[in-house]
């Protein structure tokens, strides 16, 4: 009988000093920030063998949702089928969203189209490379040649050739020396 109280005992005091207080929830939060980040990445879309486009960026940062982060700024690139660079696209800080194939730039974001001689400057821009076009709903200047426009929303190809300014509030022509 001994030994049956002497194990009753030992069983309960073992139960006791297992239980504990509830675990903090917040310990089994989901971790949602970057799960790889790589430096210096250059990234060349073709089309038939034939360069489209380039995505330079000093610092990339990876989603587990296959989202990207661009924090210390983006540059992309735009070709013609000859080979020939037509347009540059460069902004502060840059996101790419995987659900919705769409690039976007922050902060001091310009385009400049080489060919025709244009510039564009804005806080945010979208390019969707779907759609083959870049777009913004924010305040925008263009330089077009020896003219200057700004005005809110823009929507353009993605190499700045054709574009349409939403709401036009002004425009001037440059002298010389004058421009973005």
């Amino acid at each position: 009988m001994n030994r049956f109280h002497y194990l009753l005992t030992l069983f309960l005091f073992v139960l006791a000093a297992s239980c504990r207080s509830e675990v903090d929830s917040a310990a089994f939060q989901v971790y949602d920030g970057p799960v790889n980040m790589a430096t210096n990445v250059h990234v060349v879309h073709s089309d038939s063998a034939i360069v489209r486009s380039e995505i330079r960026a000093p610092k990339q940062l990876e989603f587990a949702e296959g989202d990207l982060e661009f924090p210390d700024g983006i540059e992309i690139e735009f070709f013609e089928i000859d080979g020939t660079l037509s347009t540059t696209m460069r902004a502060d800080r840059g996101y790419f969203d995987k659900k919705d194939n769409l690039y976007r730039g922050e902060g001091n974001v310009q385009v400049r189209n080489l060919l025709e001689d244009q510039r564009l400057q804005a806080e945010e821009l979208f390019w969707n490379p779907n759609e083959k076009r870049i777009y913004t709903e924010t305040f925008v200047t263009i330089q077009d040649k020896q003219t200057l426009f700004n005005g809110t929303g823009m929507e353009a190809d993605e190499s700045f050739t054709n574009y349409t300014l939403k709401q036009v509030r002004d425009s001037k022509t440059l002298l010389p020396g004058e421009g973005l």
